[in-house]
């Protein structure tokens, strides 16, 4: 994978810096929610897959991470400011787990409705190009909170990667799954492939997990999105699955979605009460962490649910704001 077209004056400067064409820039002049999120994904692939045109050594090159923590701070402060109002709701009720239900409950797009019922196959295939981008390195965000946590929380969290994981089968990887899936209807199945094509709001749903993951100190938020993702995939899932029967598309597609409707059921309870739970038991001071992360998860795909649905379905085109 090459580094992404840029989209404004940060990523232009960054990906010059990265490409060793120029030295890194020292302050990030601000700019629209393209231009900072494409910059910061950049940024963070650096300790996933890297690319073919950057030195492996700029992963921690003191100036690439003096960069990547300008674009980090606004993005959490944003994180936190809008989601406040969800967590706040949630500490009205009593207990974690009634806590991550209320902001799992919060109403969103009907996206998962839509490709069930109506989706034309393009648009099916459309949404499954912009959601390559995450589905490609499935649970790896998740996966840097491991060696950060300790006892029941790190046993049930590996219980859960290791399903992500394919318990052992290369074949049953759900990265590999939904590659398969790509390939079946004449997706390019290659990391990174449709990152030009993906949106702001798509790209903060990414970077957000990658934010969490990465960063020790957001160990609880890493753990409490990764629960809210497992308690809102089983019925969509179900749905997409269903979608993907009406369209006729071949096997794979809904072999990806159907492989999630039970262990998301299985990996939500396992989420919630051996991971979260006792890791706020021990680390009281991570429970509105965790409370951020889940709804970090809830309002980020939100918004990318809504501004989807809103491009195929609005008899005019839409704006629709975007984290930036």
């Amino acid at each position: 994978m090459r580094l992404p077209t840029p989209r404004g004056p940060i990523s232009w400067a960054l990906f010059t810096g990265l490409r060793q064409e120029g030295a890194m820039p020292r302050t990030l002049t601000a700019s629209d929610a393209d231009d900072s999120q494409i910059s910061l994904w950049a940024l963070y692939e650096l300790h996933y897959r890297g690319f073919d045109d950057v030195d492996d050594a700029a992963e921690w090159d003191p100036a690439v991470i003096a960069a990547r923590r300008q674009l980090e701070a606004p993005f959490e402060a944003e994180l936190r400011r809008s989601t406040a109002p969800l967590v706040a709701a949630a500490l009205q009720e009593d207990g974690l787990v009634a806590q991550l239900e209320r902001i799992v409950g919060e109403p969103g797009p009907a996206l998962a409705a839509f490709l069930h019922r109506e989706a034309s196959r393009e648009q099916y295939e459309q949404f499954l190009a912009l959601r390559s981008l995450y589905h490609l390195k499935e649970s790896d965000p998740q996966s840097w909170a491991l060696p950060r946590l300790s006892g029941a929380p790190k046993a049930a969290l590996a219980e859960i990667q290791y399903d992500e994981y394919g318990a052992g089968v290369p074949g049953m990887v759900h990265q590999q799954l939904y590659a398969d899936a790509l390939s079946s209807v004449g997706l390019d199945p290659t990391y990174g492939t449709y990152v030009d094509e993906v949106p702001a709001h798509t790209l903060a749903v990414n970077n957000a997990m990658s934010l969490f993951g990465l960063h020790r100190r957001l160990r609880g938020a890493c753990v409490g999105h990764l629960a809210a993702f497992e308690m809102t995939s089983s019925i969509p899932c179900r749905r997409l699955a269903q979608g993907a029967k009406r369209l006729a598309l071949p096997d794979p597609v809904h072999r990806y979605f159907d492989e999630h409707v039970e262990a998301d059921a299985v990996h939500e309870q396992i989420a919630q009460r051996s991971l979260c739970l006792p890791l706020v038991e021990a680390e009281p001071d991570l429970h509105q962490d965790v409370l951020l992360g889940a709804a970090t998860c809830i309002v980020l795909d939100g918004i990318a649910a809504e501004a989807l649905l809103l491009s195929w379905t609005a008899d005019e085109p839409t704006a629709v704001g975007a984290i930036a």
